[in-house]
């Protein structure tokens, strides 16, 4: 939640610096182009009073060095006279100032633009002018900014979330692998006691002695799986039906007898695809366990298995007390949990498992509050 209110604390500070740039460029736009303006008026003002018949006799000097400066510099103009031809042209260029055809299609486009000419007097009787090129620019600028901030912004986040979630997956890696170190120590003693039990058994601990095999057996699987994580599993073709199956029965007799599984059955069709078993095991037993826990030890897990073209789609469902539309995709992160025990890593390992190591996608398709959730996994097809 507060990393969500963080992205549009840095969105709204973003579209004030842009709205901000924008405004002051459009003021600096503005003020370029009135002075634009007003160096053609200033050149129409010259123009009259040096055709005035009362200003023969007066120095006019000034008004033809004036004339004579930079004054329209870079400001494209076309001279057009009391008919309506055009008398001349300026600043469009060496051969394009004498270039009619030309100045016609520029007059026409300057017309159509809606800005009205400034009038003179003789062969100037209007003046029409282009926007100098610095002008153009700078009006294109806000949206070259936008992009060039949009463009920005893209890539630090993405760089930035790449380096978190790096350093993230570093961390449940060291954590895994260490995890499994740990349990290799006590997995041997067990084992070893278990032996010495053996030498001194009798039919009253024989089937105790089974069951704590068994359980032996599955911590040293659980520790296998920690230890895979963060290296590069072996995929071999598999059948879903299958993995599923055996991911039932075991749950199952761990499950209250109120709970009731709907899977497909082990000898009916076959979908293969290439897993790693032991991994994916790790994905199914976390959503079963995560749907007895939500069901609180009534209602239904239900599996079934869609195929396309390419791929092999696994909706597991439960009737459980489902997950707000908010958190569907905030389950997967690490650390999320709604439980009063756990440490929140069981999604987040199970979409490593799916997404990393076999290029798949998991997601919760569909929740309804007290009605149950769907659990989504699609795999390549072998």
């Amino acid at each position: 939640m507060e990393k969500s209110r963080w992205k549009w604390y840095l969105a709204f500070t973003g579209l004030i610096i842009i709205s901000a740039s924008m405004v002051y460029t459009e003021y600096l736009a503005q003020q370029l182009a009135s002075g634009e303006k007003s160096k053609v008026e200033l050149y129409r003002r010259v123009q009259e009073s040096l055709n005035d018949p009362n200003n023969l006799n007066k120095d006019v000097s000034m008004e033809t060095e004036l004339l004579n400066s930079d004054l329209l510099k870079g400001i494209p103009i076309i001279f057009v006279d009391e008919t309506g031809r055009i008398s001349d042209g300026a600043n469009w260029g060496e051969v394009k100032d004498t270039n009619m055809v030309f100045l016609e299609s520029q007059l026409k486009r300057i017309k159509a633009s809606g800005r009205e000419p400034i009038e003179g007097t003789g062969y100037a009787k209007y003046i029409y002018y282009e926007h100098t090129q610095l002008l153009r620019l700078l009006t294109y600028f806000p949206i070259v900014q936008v992009f060039l901030i949009i463009f920005f912004v893209l890539i630090g986040y993405s760089a930035f979330s790449s380096a978190r979630k790096n350093e993230q997956n570093k961390i449940w890696v060291g954590m895994a692998k260490e995890t499994a170190h740990q349990l290799g120590t006590p997995i041997s003693a067990i084992m070893a006691w278990i032996e010495h039990l053996k030498l001194h058994s009798n039919k009253d601990t024989a089937e105790i002695i089974h069951e704590l095999e068994n359980d032996v057996f599955r911590l040293e699987l659980i520790a296998e799986r920690f230890s895979k994580i963060g290296s590069t599993p072996i995929l071999t073709e598999e059948n879903l039906t299958g993995i599923l199956d055996r991911n039932k029965v075991y749950m199952a007799r761990r499950a209250s007898k109120r709970v009731v599984f709907d899977f497909p059955d082990a000898s009916g069709k076959a979908f293969y695809s290439k897993v790693n078993g032991h991994l994916l095991d790790w994905v199914f037993e976390n959503l079963i366990r995560n749907a007895l826990d939500s069901m609180e030890g009534r209602g239904t897990i239900s599996a079934r298995i869609e195929e396309t073209t390419k791929k092999l789609i696994v909706h597991l469902t439960d009737t459980g007390k489902g997950i707000p539309s908010k958190n569907w995709d905030m389950v997967f992160q690490p650390g999320f949990t709604t439980k009063k025990r756990g440490w929140g890593l069981g999604l987040s390992l199970s979409r490593r498992i799916i997404e990393a190591y076999h290029k798949g996608k998991i997601y919760v398709s569909h929740s309804q509050a007290d009605k149950g959730t769907t659990f989504t996994i699609e795999l390549p097809k072998a």
